[in-house]
């Protein structure tokens, strides 16, 4: 479990500090000022991870962050107004930046594992990806004409 945690650790920060980055050349919010809010962050996760490691359920580690991040921001938890500002300095495409890199990586080591499962699965995941950009295509120019920008 402490190899475990280790890792852990290592990975969050280092993805933690990409982040940082990605806030600072994205929103010129200055990687000093952020730093609390990513510490925060991290612990977070890692405690989520802890607890999905120790509590015997089938609950995905995901769901603890999820609920401790909520419980810690409650307005009645102790330091909550200091955890939401925080917070509040790294901002949520900063964070995503090095999550779809991480994935494109992930999906660039196994393409031969992806090409195995079949011309059908190319054709369905090229049916997704064209769908899914289409369809989020159409619904910005929905909006945006609704809006009267354009």
């Amino acid at each position: 479990m402490l190899k475990n945690i280790q890792e852990w650790t290592l990975l969050l920060v280092i993805f933690g500090f990409t982040a940082l980055l990605g806030n600072w050349a994205g929103y010129d919010i200055v990687p000093l000022v952020a730093i609390p809010g990513m510490i925060v962050l991290i612990a977070i996760c890692l405690v989520g991870f802890i607890l999905n490691k120790a509590i015997p359920i089938e609950f995905p580690s995901v769901a603890y962050i999820a609920i401790i991040g909520v419980l810690v921001s409650m307005p009645w938890m102790p330091g909550s107004d200091l955890i939401v500002a925080w917070t509040s300095e790294v901002q949520l495409l900063a964070l995503a930046t090095p999550i779809l890199a991480y994935a494109g990586i992930a999906i660039g080591r196994s393409w031969t594992d992806f090409m195995q499962l079949g011309w059908k699965t190319l054709v369905v995941a090229s049916l997704v990806l064209i769908g899914t950009f289409v369809g989020s295509a159409l619904i910005a120019e929905v909006i945006l004409r609704m809006q009267g920008i354009i």
